[in-house]
């Protein structure tokens, strides 16, 4: 036998480990040269280890979840026979076991059928508080005059006390549990969240934003759209908005640098989206959006959502965000309070858009009205200052036609 070891590769960026989240492969099967072997995580982002050799998988390093040194022993190929495994299909890759299943067993419970009674009497509160209790009067045996059953009568019934008691059918008990261990992108944001809500003092500030405006715009921008082009949603116009304020507010578009213990600004406005997947949130970053026209911003928030959903995004564009935007669209709520993406500084959160009565100049209006629910380190970033942004970009968004003004 020929044995060819493959080692962990270095990923670049100062990895020393990553973890194992997937194999395609198992011991026995045979490979080609650029066949996709396994799926690695190291904190950046997924990537894809492709085999090095043709040859037959003899062994393995790690199970999903177990981390693996850069340098150590990753897999190993038998390389002897290759002339046949390049003619051979290459194997099917291995079934992934992320989750086990304990057995449920639902048991539904009856009671015996009774002989109903052609009519019962009982008094009004007598039957109400039957009804409330789930105990049908044709099966209680009543001790009053002509079988009427009394408040007694259903009091033993509810106690249990009468033998031609038939209670409802219970519905099928759910048992059983889930163990789903936490690896790859969930574990890293398990890891990030912890670290970012232990490390940050969180400054939340929610204001509700007049975006009756900007509807009209959107709408009108809408129709006159291509036929089945993409439509506008209200986050390209946010994102426009927010470059246009951060100039004022250098201090909400900044990373710190722990390490050395440093603030650094960015004038260009590199925009997280935070996005939603299969996966959990990812957050593909939207670069130099202070330099992009609105069709263009549109388009790239949309390519960067569906990479990041399709798990197509590349660890550049996953890397390098200034500050984020979070949206769940009609899922928003009325308020919440975002995670700030460290190592950011700030982030930006969009509620759902609805009609609510509003006063307008005295008088009772139909307005459209959007909150923005943002949260702030407040180690650099003070409270007159966060609410001071965010004022400053309610302001653009209730008045559309300013956003497109250069200051």
């Amino acid at each position: 036998m020929s044995r060819y070891v493959f080692k962990m590769p270095d990923l670049g960026e100062g990895t020393v480990s990553a973890e194992v989240v997937e194999w395609k492969v198992k011991v026995g099967d045979p490979v080609i040269e650029d066949q996709i072997i396994a799926e690695v995580m190291t904190d950046k982002a997924a990537v894809e280890i492709p085999s090095p050799v043709t040859g037959r998988v003899v062994a393995i390093t790690g199970q999903p979840g177990d981390m693996v040194a850069v340098g150590s022993e990753l897999i190993a190929f038998d390389t002897s026979d290759n002339a046949a495994i390049k003619a051979a299909p290459a194997a099917a890759p291995a079934p992934a076991a992320s989750a086990r299943m304990t057995p449920a067993a639902p048991v539904a419970a009856t009671a015996p059928a009774a002989a109903v009674a052609s009519r019962v009497m009982a008094s009004p509160a007598t039957r109400r508080k039957a009804h409330v209790a789930g105990i049908d009067l044709a099966t209680v045996s009543g001790s009053g005059p002509g079988g009427r059953i009394s408040a007694q009568d259903l009091e033993a019934a509810i106690n249990g006390g009468g033998d031609t008691v038939t209670r409802p059918a219970l519905r099928a008990l759910r048992e059983g549990t889930e163990e789903i261990k936490v690896i790859g992108v969930r574990r890293l944001i398990a890891q990030r969240m912890s670290e970012a809500k232990r490390n940050i003092p969180h400054f939340a500030y929610v204001e509700e934003v007049d975006v009756t405006e900007l509807e009209a715009l959107r709408q009108y921008l809408n129709s006159r759209l291509a036929k089945g082009a993409p439509s506008y949603t209200y986050l390209p116009f946010l994102v426009a908005a927010l470059t246009r304020v951060l100039v004022q507010f250098p201090q909400c578009n900044a990373i710190y640098d722990a390490e050395r213990n440093v603030i650094v600004r960015h004038r260009a406005v590199h925009v997280g989206i935070a996005t939603q997947t299969p996966d959990g949130l990812k957050v593909p970053v939207l670069r130099n959006a202070e330099a992009r026209v609105l069709p263009d911003l549109a388009q790239e928030i949309r390519r960067l959502s569906e990479g990041a959903r399709n798990n197509k995004s590349t660890r550049e564009e996953l890397t390098g965000s200034t500050i984020t935007v979070t949206s769940l669209g009609r899922l928003g709520g009325i308020a919440s309070t975002p995670v700030i993406n460290a190592p950011e500084v700030a982030i930006v959160g969009v509620n759902k858009a609805v009609e609510r009565p509003v006063v307008v100049n005295g008088a009772i209006a139909i307005r459209r009205i959007m909150n923005l629910s943002s949260s702030f380190d407040h180690r650099f970033v003070d409270g007159f200052d966060a609410a001071a942004m965010i004022q400053a970009l309610k302001e653009r968004l209730e008045h559309p036609a300013t956003i497109f003004i250069q200051d």
